[in-house]
């Protein structure tokens, strides 16, 4: 029996991985219904993610489907957070998943069982309708998410004590009313911040945008139209990435993001550009600085009555309102701080996932971690390795192996930026064929080669999509190859709704010419 926390992206996957494997799992959930942070409401609950109703997908639907489960080809490449929400309800439908989810039922508890060291087993408390609950799970996967508890650290603001003005926090923001004919200050550029910056712009009289880091901007529609993911997560670009020498590689990178303008020339080249930081996916950003909609400045050096003082800039800059988008805390309320030990808000987890030091390895988090590309195969893909190691088919590397990879990581940076989160960053493919490798699940594609060629260069040229972890291993799918296949078909059906659609797109006959000439490369490289 495996107790499920949380309902989500996460928690869903789970659910069914565990049915997968035939392992019988209660999934609970403290809200009214499925979805996490993907169910927009206009109200602010408690303990869950809340998102503001024009918050759209940045990565794909082909990048981001579960292996086993496309999107309707009707659906768009980008989804709205409605759309997202009905996906998530389909696949819990087309599963089963509903009879397995307690939903307003909050876990309160999860503490280690009397006899723990022998059958690894944990009590688990819930409370549902006021009414609390024991009882007792031979594993745990925790799936709560980190979304849901704002990183508000006013201390390091000079000044904002005095700030007369509105302030609060990214996650309370839902419509871009308030900051009618208002100036407004965004401090930090993540996602939501240039999201709501943006929104902000076109009815405020001034919005400011500080970073003291600066980020990269892409578009999601990136090479000759196409979405940004399936041209960057390929296993030729990855492998480009990864043999060449770093500064090469670097540079590289940084000539690409810099092709469709000059980050510098509009404040937003990163602090450190040698490092890969975690892109801000936005399509108008760039043009809504160039027409003066959003001025961006660096970070704030003090705050005043109703005004800003940024770093190396004298000059005082009238505020209204300042919108903080400081990133959220990751906790686990409901479990021992001995269990899941936190340093400087890092969770110490081998391969992002199970606690090292346990007697039992049958408590794993899921979803603890921030890919360079779609989290939903990821989160996926942990929870096939996750329940094949819950059932005795994947053992774990010894303790001291597993935490010496936690504390190599811990001062691994690479492709990312010096930041409190830097070692929940990683390369997705990389880590996504890691796991599949515990479980018999990453593709061959040089095996493919010869009994199935078209198959394998459309896997090696074409997008890393999560269809090809179900070719083989435990699971397989039938349908994986024809999905594969088809993935462009399924991209460009919403887009090309004004002509009949012809060939699915121009991938396929580049890789007919210069197919098979790569793949030798990639042979010599070490593939």
């Amino acid at each position: 029996r495996v107790a499920v926390v949380g309902a989500g992206v996460s928690g869903l996957t789970a659910t069914k991985c565990c049915l997968d494997e035939g392992l019988e799992p209660t999934c609970f959930e403290q809200s009214q219904d499925i979805g996490g942070v993907w169910r927009y409401t206009e109200h602010i609950e408690a303990g869950r993610p809340s998102i503001y109703p024009s918050v759209i997908s940045n990565t794909s639907k082909e990048m981001s489907a579960y292996s086993d489960f496309p999107y309707p080809e009707d659906f768009p490449v980008f989804l709205p957070n409605a759309q997202f929400l009905d996906y998530l309800r389909r696949y819990a439908e087309r599963f089963g998943l509903r009879e397995h989810i307690k939903l307003e039922t909050t876990v309160v508890s999860i503490r280690k069982h009397a006899d723990f060291a022998t059958t690894g087993q944990w009590n688990v408390v819930t409370e549902a309708h006021g009414k609390q609950t024991s009882h007792v799970f031979d594993a745990v996967m925790v799936c709560s998410g980190s979304l849901s508890e704002p990183s508000l650290p006013l201390h390091c603001f000079p000044g904002i004590e005095k700030f007369r003005g509105q302030y609060f926090h990214s996650r309370q923001y839902k419509h871009p009313d308030l900051f009618q004919g208002k100036r407004v200050l965004v401090v930090g550029m993540g996602n939501s911040g240039v999201d709501i910056a943006v929104e902000a712009s076109r009815v405020a009289a001034k919005v400011t945008i500080s970073t003291s880091r600066g980020a990269w901007v892409l578009n999601r529609v990136f090479d000759y139209g196409y979405p940004w993911d399936m041209v960057f997560n390929t296993r030729l670009m990855n492998l480009i990435r990864n043999s060449l020498p770093g500064p090469l590689s670097r540079w590289l990178v940084n000539f690409k993001v810099n092709q469709r303008f000059n980050h510098e020339n509009y404040g937003l080249q990163p602090e450190k550009s040698c490092l890969m930081r975690e892109p801000v996916l936005n399509d108008d950003l760039p043009s809504y600085i160039l027409t003066g909609r959003i001025i961006i400045k660096p970070g704030v050096k003090e705050f005043k009555d109703n005004s800003v003082v940024f770093h190396n800039c004298p000059e005082e800059e009238p505020i209204d309102i300042i919108v903080f988008c400081t990133g959220y805390d990751v906790s686990f309320p409901f479990l021992e701080e001995s269990v899941v030990k936190m340093e400087n808000k890092h969770a110490s987890l081998y391969q992002y996932v199970f606690p090292t030091h346990l007697q039992k390895h049958t408590l794993a988090v899921i979803g603890l971690i921030k890919p360079l590309g779609s989290f939903m195969p990821v989160v996926e893909m942990q929870a096939r390795w996750v329940t094949r190691v819950f059932k005795g088919l994947c053992q774990l590397p010894p303790q001291s192996v597993m935490e010496k990879e936690v504390n190599e990581k811990k001062s691994l940076v690479r492709w990312f930026g010096l930041s409190y989160d830097e070692v929940l960053k990683t390369d997705c493919l990389v880590y996504m064929d890691t796991l599949a490798s515990f479980i018999g699940a990453k593709p061959s594609v040089l095996g493919l080669l010869c009994r199935d060629p078209w198959l394998a260069l459309t896997i090696f040229f074409g997008p890393c999509s999560p269809y090809q972890y179900r070719l083989r291993g435990p699971k397989c799918w039938e349908g994986a190859r024809q999905a594969i296949l088809t993935q462009w078909d399924r991209v460009l059906k919403p887009t090309r709704t004004r002509v009949p659609a012809g060939s699915s797109s121009s991938f396929p006959s580049l890789l007919t010419v210069v197919g098979f000439l790569l793949l030798l490369a990639a042979v010599i490289f070490g593939f």
